[in-house]
């Protein structure tokens, strides 16, 4: 696996991370968590950017924002106790094909 797409996966989890640090940090009243939220935000976009070096835009800039989305939902259901409905799960399971699709079919190397 190229090193571009080392850098999108990671890119991915940390946006993971930033929503749940939002989530967390409470409107930014609780400081420690937001500074990390930050951190870990602005990791996100680095990586992205360095990424992007190598990848097609729309490519990379799609997995990440759907690994961020996906994985988000699925720890929400996981870890803040959010719907578990069928409709849901199956709109998470489409957002993952289409991360997936855009890798194999993204031409990139």
């Amino acid at each position: 696996m190229n090193i571009a797409w080392i850098y999108l996966i990671l890119a991915g989890i940390c946006e993971i991370g930033w929503a749940f640090g939002l989530k967390y940090s409470e409107g930014f009243t609780k400081v420690g968590v937001s500074v990390v939220t930050v951190i870990v935000m602005i990791l996100s976009f680095v990586l992205l950017s360095q990424a992007m070096k190598h990848l097609p835009l729309g490519t990379a800039y799609g997995i990440w924002t759907g690994i961020g989305a996906a994985g988000t939902a699925i720890l929400g259901i996981v870890f803040l106790n959010e719907p578990r409905d069928f409709i849901r799960i199956f709109c998470i399971l489409l957002i993952i094909a289409g991360v997936v699709g855009l890798k194999v079919f993204s031409g990139a190397k």
